[in-house]
């Protein structure tokens, strides 16, 4: 499971001219935001113009962002510039390709992350920041702080299922595959579970594990292990669809026993939640919204544990707060209930559109709207009143958090523009099915949904309904199916326009 070697080089995605090897738009200047407006999709909520409103501002302050490579930092695709700071941050880059799939049309958005795949060292370590400014890595690799959180293939995975551009795939793989190998070789435990630190995990002042925030403690992170199974099951995936044998094998036995440790040794019984442990197994006394990243892999919680790992997101004393959902639970040693004070109980919207996700990803799409409405709500209420979008805001009043950074798209750009078509209108589209989901569960007397839904390479497709119809226009056909008031209706949808009746 520890083998050394890769069956296909990793040179090719390490040199200089990787930018001829993956996909991505080119080097040229990024197109104005009124240029690239017009292949955006369109929500259409009449009755909750707010949230329309928050889309497209954060859509324009993301534009703001956008830079082309240079000679001084030598980048190899356009990129987007981490919030207030000269750096390329993979974090900020992630969540960006996470919602600009939806603008591919007029910016690349996950090619960015070619310019990381380039910095890759042989050894398979990607840094998580690089200057912007002379293009230099910004750790050294094996810093504790030097990387991550490892997700870049869930990202891959997630633009590639509305994409279908498995060209992109294919090639991304080797580069992923040997960050993984990386990950495994130096971030774990003998066991072969896996540690972080607060800077590492993107959740930096949590007090989770004492003293932690530039150093592992000898602690196992439970965001950092839950991640290792999220990245082995998308690179098996990817992996099957290569035929790489011999990988996936490799990727499902590390797979499977880490999914039988962090349930023998880091599912905290009397607290119902998976938490972080001591080299002694003392569980921490903070629940996390780090340890939901194990929802993304429904193998991981089982079956009996599921509804009690969850039920914290209905607590009003743990997650379940007038801004759902804090960083850390209410009821957790060193919550802030005034600001959040960062990640101790800050809502951060890139943490929520994880949490929103793997809830749905387990069958609970309900809490997972819910929860979306009641996240957009708040920020919406935020926004009135200094129209701009924040880095994070505070977990039991409308307001933004402390500390705090305006204009934060970069990641916050998640939520009112990817948590709004995907969990607050509902649609959800695979390009490899053609298929296509609309979840209706939208409390609203007026027609609502999306025009301009761009939909493969080049199709596009416009979907609004009320109660008793929907109509839909597509250049392409797929199959539709609808979630509406507890029943669902699953119909071939043909090119040109079609209604379909809900009574």
């Amino acid at each position: 499971m520890r083998s050394s070697s890769l069956t296909m080089p990793l040179e090719p995605f390490v040199a200089n001219n990787v930018y001829t090897h993956l996909s991505a738009v080119g080097n040229g200047t990024p197109p104005s935001f009124q240029e690239v407006k017009t292949v955006l999709p369109v929500p259409e909520l009449p009755e909750h113009a707010g949230f329309v409103e928050m889309y497209w501002r954060a859509w324009e302050i993301a534009w703001s962002n956008l830079k082309r490579p240079n000679s001084q930092n030598g980048f190899i695709a356009p990129y987007m510039k981490a919030v207030n700071r000269p750096v390329l941050s993979m974090w900020e880059s992630s969540f960006a390709s996470l919602y600009g799939v939806y603008a591919r049309r007029g910016f690349d958005f996950v090619g960015a992350l070619n310019n990381f795949y380039a910095h890759q060292h042989d050894d398979g370590f990607i840094v998580r920041e690089i200057s912007t400014e002379d293009g230099q890595d910004l750790f050294f690799p094996y810093g504790p702080n030097a990387t991550g959180p490892n997700f870049l293939a869930w990202v891959e995975w997630r633009h590639y299922r509305i994409t279908g551009d498995n060209g992109r795939l294919a090639k991304v793989f080797w580069p992923l595959m040997a960050l993984h190998r990386w990950y495994r070789a130096n971030r774990t435990w003998p066991n072969g579970m896996y540690w972080a630190t607060g800077e590492s995990s993107g959740l930096s002042n949590q007090p989770r594990v004492p003293d932690s925030r530039y150093h592992h403690r000898h602690w196992t992170w439970v965001d950092a292990t839950m991640q290792a199974i999220l990245d082995c099951r998308i690179l098996e995936q990817i992996g099957s669809q290569l035929e790489q044998t011999d990988l996936v094998r490799e990727l499902a036995d590390e797979r499977t026993a880490l999914i039988r440790l962090v349930n023998e040794q880091l599912w905290d019984d009397d607290a119902k939640f998976y938490k972080d442990v001591d080299g002694n197994g003392r569980y921490s006394h903070i629940k996390s919204i780090g340890a939901y990243w194990a929802l993304l892999d429904k193998d991981v919680v089982p079956p009996k544990r599921l509804e009690q790992f969850i039920r914290h997101l209905r607590e009003n004393w743990a997650f379940k707060l007038s801004h759902r959902a804090p960083s850390q639970s209410a009821d957790s040693e060193g919550y802030n209930s005034e600001t959040g004070h960062g990640c101790r109980g800050g809502v951060w919207p890139p943490f929520n559109y994880m949490l929103i996700r793997g809830v749905d990803n387990v069958g609970q799409e309900k809490l997972a709207h819910r929860i979306a409405v009641n996240h957009l709500r708040n920020m919406w209420e935020v926004y009135q009143h200094t129209d701009t979008i924040w880095d994070n805001y505070a977990p039991e009043k409308p307001a933004q958090g402390d500390p705090t950074e305006k204009d934060f798209v970069g990641p916050s750009g998640i939520a009112p523009i990817a948590m709004l078509l995907e969990y607050v209108i509902g649609i959800q589209a695979d390009w490899p099915l053609r298929r296509v989901t609309w979840n209706r569960v939208l409390e609203t007397a007026a027609p609502y949904g999306v025009r301009n839904y761009p939909f493969g390479a080049e199709g596009t497709f416009d979907i609004v309904g009320d109660g008793e119809r929907v109509v839909v226009t597509t250049d392409v056909p797929f199959t539709l199916t609808i979630q509406d008031n507890g029943f669902s209706i699953q119909t071939a949808v043909p090119a040109g326009t079609s209604e379909i009746d809900l009574t």
